[in-house]
C-alpha cells in the first residue's frame, strides 16, 4: 500500500466518526492576506513556542529552592561561597548540564524577541487601525498579552542571589510597598516575610511556568480563533473589499511558509543564543546590596518602568500614620496603569469621536489617519525617553556626562518632546497626504525638461497607472460629526459640555487634505 493511500485509510477512519472532512476541506482553503507586517505576529507565536521548549528543557535541572547552600560546583571564583539552591542549580545548568548555557541563553533571547514582536505587531495594528470593530476584543487580549508578557519576562529572571535580578526584585518590593495602606502586607505575602524571604522563588516560579503560560495558552488560542472567525484584515488595493480576502490558500501554500518561518525564527534565536552572552549570572552574584553600582539595568521592557522611577523627584505623603511614597507610587503603578487602560479603550474613544460603527476589515495607510499617527509617535517617544533614562549610569560613564545632566534632560524631554512628536508627525502625514494627491493629479517626475513653442521650459510628468491611482485614492475621508448644542427648538442638549468636546475632537481628528475627486481630474484634463 502506498503512503497516499495509508493516509487516505487514516483520513476515511477519522471522518467516518467524526466527520470532520468538511470541515477540514473548508477551512483548509481558507485564504489569508500575504504582507511581510502580518509575519510580526507570527514572529511572536513561533517565539513562544520556543519559550515553551527551552523552558521545559531548564525545568529539568532548576531546583526553585531558596535554602542555603554551599557551593561545591566546576566555577571556582564561586567555590565555597553560600548562596541559594536556585542560583547553584543555575550555575550548574551553565557549566555542566551539556547544552544547558546554550538552552538558558536561547530562552531569555527568544523571550526578548517574543515582546519586541508583540509590541511591533500592535503598533502595525495600531497604526493601520486594524483594532477598529470587529477587532476590539483582540486588540484587548493582545494588551494582555503585552502586560502579562512583562511581568512573567520580569519573574523569569527573577533570582535574588543575581546582583542584577536581585537589585530589580528590591525594586520592585518598594513598588508593591509604596501601595497605600495595604503595600507592606502585600509586600510581606508575596515575599513571604522581609525581603528576600524564604519562600519567594518557589512561589515566582509557580506562577512563571505553570499560572502565566497557561494564562498565555488560553489567550494566544482566543486570539488565533478570533482572527480565524472574523477573517484577516488587508491592505487597499485593486480587487480588495471589505468583503472579500485576497491572498493564497492555508494549504498548501500558507502552511508551507508558515513552518519555513518557524525554523528561520528558530535558527536566529539559536544563533543568538550561542555568540551573544546575556545576563552572566556567575560574574554578578551573589546578591550584596553594597555592590549595585552602574550598569543594573532590567530587559529592555521593563528599562522604560525604570526610567520613570529614576526621573521622579522625591515626594512623599505622611497622613493618619501612613507613608504615601509618590516618588515610586506613581512612575511604578499609576502612569503605566493610566498608559495601559488608555491603550486598551482608545478603540472605543476613537469610535466615540468619529461616530463610526460601521465594521473595517480594510487597513488604513498611517498617513491617511494623521491624529492617530501622531498620537502613537507621541506615545512611542514618552516611552524612548524614560527608556533612555533607564539606562543614565551607562549613558554618564560611556559619554562623560553626570547623571544630573542626563535626569533633568529627560525630565525636561518627557514633557516637552512627546506633544512636539504629536505636532511634527501630524504635518507630516498632512504633507503625505498632499504628495499623494499631486501625484495623482500631475503624474510621476521624470527628470526631462521639454521646452515649448513660446520658450517657457517645463518639466515632463509620466502619468501613474491605475493600480497606483486607485491605492493612493480609496481611502475614506468622514467628515467631522455635526454635534450641536441645542436642537431643533432651541433647547439645550443634555451632555452639552461631553458632546462640545466630542466636536472639537472630531474636528482635530477629521483634518486631512482633500482627497482627488472626478471634478478634479477632469479640471486638470481641460487645462
Amino acid at each position: 500500500m502506498t503512503v497516499e493511500a495509508r493516509l487516505g485509510t487514516v483520513a476515511n477512519y477519522v471522518d467516518e466518526r467524526t466527520g470532520g472532512a468538511a470541515w477540514m476541506k473548508k477551512n483548509l482553503q481558507k485564504v489569508f492576506p500575504d504582507h511581510w507586517s502580518f509575519l510580526l505576529g507570527e514572529v511572536a507565536l513561533y517565539s513562544f513556542v520556543i519559550l515553551l521548549l527551552s523552558g521545559t528543557f531548564l525545568t529539568f535541572w532548576f531546583d526553585p529552592s531558596q535554602r542555603e547552600v554551599i557551593y561545591d560546583g566546576s566555577y571556582e571564583p564561586l567555590e565555597g561561597l553560600k548562596m541559594s539552591a536556585a542560583y547553584a542549580s543555575t550555575l550548574h545548568i551553565s557549566f555542566e548540564v551539556r547544552g544547558g548555557l546554550l538552552m538558558r541563553q536561547i530562552h531569555h533571547w527568544a523571550a526578548l524577541i517574543f515582546m519586541a514582536a508583540i509590541v511591533a505587531h500592535m503598533m502595525r495594528v495600531f497604526f493601520t487601525g486594524a483594532f477598529r470593530k470587529p477587532r476590539e476584543g483582540n486588540w484587548i487580549i493582545g494588551i494582555g498579552l503585552l502586560t502579562l508578557g512583562i511581568v512573567e519576562g520580569f519573574l523569569g529572571y527573577s533570582l535574588p542571589d543575581d546582583l542584577l535580578s536581585g537589585t530589580g526584585i528590591r525594586i520592585a518590593e518598594a513598588i508593591i510597598q509604596a501601595i497605600p495602606v495595604v503595600g507592606s502586607y502585600l509586600a510581606y505575602f508575596a515575599f513571604g516575610g522581609a525581603f528576600p524571604g524564604e519562600a519567594f522563588i518557589p512561589r515566582i516560579y509557580t506562577v512563571h511556568v505553570l499560572l502565566l503560560p497557561g494564562a498565555f495558552l488560553a489567550l494566544i488560542t482566543v486570539h488565533l480563533m478570533l482572527v480565524w472567525y472574523q477573517k484577516h484584515t488587508q491592505f487597499p488595493g485593486p480587487g480588495r473589499t471589505e468583503k472579500n480576502v485576497v491572498g493564497y490558500p492555508l494549504m498548501p501554500t500558507y502552511m508551507a511558509k508558515a513552518g519555513g518561518f518557524f525554523f528561520i525564527v528558530f535558527g536566529v534565536t539559536a544563533f543568538l543564543g550561542a555568540v551573544a552572552s546575556i545576563n552572566p549570572i556567575w560574574l554578578f552574584g551573589p546578591y550584596t546590596p553594597g555592590q549595585i553600582t552602574a550598569g543594573s539595568q532590567p530587559d529592555w521592557y521593563m528599562g522604560w518602568l525604570d526610567g520613570l522611577v529614576r526621573m521622579a523627584p522625591p515626594i512623599e505623603t505622611h497622613a493618619f500614620g501612613h507613608t504615601i511614597s509618590w516618588n515610586i507610587l506613581i512612575p511604578g503603578l499609576i502612569i503605566p496603569g493610566i498608559l495601559f487602560t488608555g491603550m486598551a479603550l482608545y478603540p472605543f474613544i476613537e469610535s466615540w469621536i468619529t461616530g463610526d460603527k460601521r465594521e473595517h476589515h480594510l487597513l488604513d495607510r498611517p498617513r491617511n489617519a494623521p491624529n492617530r499617527t501622531a498620537l502613537g509617535a507621541m506615545s512611542l517617544t514618552f516611552v524612548m525617553v524614560t527608556l533612555i533614562n533607564g539606562g543614565n549610569d551607562i549613558i554618564a560613564t560611556h559619554f562623560d556626562l553626570s547623571i544630573n545632566q542626563i535626569m533633568w534632560g529627560t525630565r525636561f524631554g518627557v514633557l516637552i518632546l512627546p506633544p512636539l512628536a504629536f505636532v511634527i508627525t501630524k504635518r507630516l502625514c498632512l504633507s503625505l497626504q498632499r504628495a499623494d494627491r499631486d501625484l495623482v493629479l500631475h503624474g510621476r517626475e521624470t527628470g526631462t525638461l521639454l521646452r515649448l513653442p513660446h520658450g517657457e521650459f517645463v518639466e515632463v510628468h509620466e502619468p501613474i497607472s491605475p493600480e497606483k491611482a486607485y491605492f493612493l485614492t480609496s481611502h475614506e475621508q468622514a467628515p467631522a460629526l455635526e454635534l450641536p448644542e441645542v436642537d431643533g427648538h432651541g433647547v439645550k442638549r443634555a451632555h452639552a459640555l461631553r458632546n462640545k468636546l466630542r466636536a472639537r475632537m472630531s474636528v482635530a481628528n477629521a483634518e486631512a487634505v482633500p482627497k482627488v475627486s472626478l471634478n478634479d481630474l477632469k479640471e486638470i484634463e481641460h487645462h
